[in-house]
């Protein structure tokens, strides 16, 4: 469950900061219960660092497999009980007091590393996903385990509930995906899913010219449809969510829904530009939510 929109919350050290690239992810606003957002900032600050390791700055390739792996060994020795982790002591310390008050699984925390090495390497070496199964099983890593870590949090444990915030996750990652493609395709980012491109008849092995391709327009629409399809599937998991956070839960479907929209807008253009939403947009998507 996530939103595409710089936020701010709080990390463990007290400090506002803006949430502006890790994007999978619900923001601890005043929507959360305030018993929690200890918790969710905890989570974020976890999933936020590894995202930093695995994105940001001039690090090689190689480097950041080792801080990934690094930070895997942390996590571990947080987990054990023993506090080796000098290196991201903001990070395990209020972590460590979420997995033990919460009880909080650890498989999701693990998916999520597995999810950023995967990342990297897949950037390095330029290689795309063969089809949407291999993506989808990307998307379980990469977003999937914040739906389900939110869930535990909020005693929601039930199988429908958790199939449906899977839908929900993956639908805001493909979102991200098909909003950013001017942005990732430069910098070596591929998830348009082989398959998809030939069928379309564009060549997986020349990205420079995939955004000039008169079927361009044609395949995004393709992906969009399937980004929607998911999210509609996922979306009566706002009814299964207690409080404020299926109202919250709400606007997360219809932010990621809006963005469809953005898209569809441009003529399917995301290959030239980023469609974002707006001011104008929160209207239109509080009364969606009310009428879900």
């Amino acid at each position: 469950m996530s939103s595409n929109n710089a936020r701010v919350t709080t990390p463990p050290d007290g400090r506002p900061q803006p949430v502006d690239h890790y994007e999978n992810f619900p923001v601890a606003s005043w929507l959360c219960p305030a018993r929690l957002r200890p918790a969710v900032a905890a989570i974020y600050w976890f999933a936020r660092t590894a995202d930093d390791i695995a994105d940001e700055g001039d690090a090689t390739p190689a480097q950041r497999l080792a801080d990934l792996a690094a930070y895997e060994s942390a996590l571990r020795s947080c987990i054990a009980g023993t506090d080796a982790f000098a290196r991201w002591p903001q990070v395990f310390t209020p972590l460590d007091r979420v997995l033990r008050d919460f009880a909080l699984p650890s498989g999701p925390l693990f998916d999520l590393l597995s999810a950023f090495t995967q990342d990297v390497r897949k950037t390095a070496a330029g290689a795309l996903y063969r089809d949407r199964v291999e993506l989808i099983d990307y998307c379980r890593r990469s977003a999937d385990p914040v739906g389900r870590l939110m869930l535990h949090l909020y005693g929601v444990t039930d199988a429908q509930a958790l199939q449906r915030s899977d839908a929900i996750c993956s639908a805001l990652q493909l979102i991200n995906f098909w909003q950013d493609l001017s942005l990732d395709i430069p910098r070596g980012r591929y998830y348009l899913p082989v398959d998809d491109l030939r069928r379309h008849g564009m060549d997986p092995a020349d990205p420079a010219q995939w955004a000039s391709h008169p079927q361009a327009p044609a395949l995004v629409a393709h992906e969009v449809a399937w980004a929607r399809d998911l999210m509609h599937a996922g979306a009566p998991l706002v009814h299964q969510v207690p409080g404020r956070a299926g109202w919250e839960l709400r606007l997360v479907v219809q932010g990621g829904l809006r963005i469809l929209d953005r898209i569809a807008a441009t003529g399917y253009g995301s290959f030239h530009v980023r469609p974002k939403l707006r001011r104008r947009d929160l209207g239109a998507m509080a009364w969606r939510g009310l009428r879900m």
